[in-house]
């Protein structure tokens, strides 16, 4: 992060101008420690950025705020439960209710360009290509195995975890993150 003077961000290698008027050329970073702070500078570190996956922001003391796993039931700071136009209950769905959503979601567009094997073989009685069948069983399987691993997840760190691709001791990838362990098409 860079220097701050009064709120203002003094980059290094740049002349500049406090509030009383007083000029600083360009080579001010030359300055003492004592010298800089006695002006008013002062540094603050760079805070790493947050992943807005797993985090709704930063505490003004630079913590992270985590999203919760759970869904939750929305109230009032007195404690009263907040409702929508409909008169229900309103809730903040949890990490674990978004990413089964995306799960089926994505097993569900998998399966759509499959589904007219279905209904071919539902009106005409033609015989789904048993790679189609495999492929399909395949996703299926795969879609309950990430909601299962999502379940089970029973922390914050075990569920990014569910997000991290598994690597070699070179580094490269070895397979899918367990969050998209899907079959390759076919």
């Amino acid at each position: 992060m860079p220097w701050k003077y009064s709120g203002r961000i003094i980059r290094v290698g740049k002349a500049w101008v406090d509030n009383n008027g007083t000029q600083y050329p360009a080579v001010w970073n030359n300055l003492s420690a004592d010298e800089k702070a006695a002006i008013g500078l002062t540094w603050e570190d760079e805070v790493a950025a947050h992943d807005n996956r797993f985090y709704w922001g930063r505490n003004a003391d630079g913590s992270l705020i985590p999203r919760s796993l759970t869904d939750v039931n929305e109230v009032d700071e007195d404690g009263k439960a907040i409702l929508d136009e409909n008169g229900k209950q309103l809730v903040t769905k949890g990490l674990k209710t978004v990413a089964i959503e995306t799960a089926k979601v994505q097993a569900a567009g998998q399966l759509a360009p499959y589904d007219w094997y279905v209904t071919r073989n539902a009106e005409k009685s033609t015989a789904i290509p048993s790679a189609v069948s495999t492929f399909r069983d395949a996703v299926r399987t795969a879609c309950t195995a990430i909601e299962t691993s999502i379940a089970n997840a029973s922390d914050l760190a075990a569920f990014m975890a569910l997000y991290d691709t598994p690597v070699d001791s070179d580094g490269k990838p070895t397979g899918n993150a367990p969050i998209a362990d899907w079959p390759d098409a076919i």
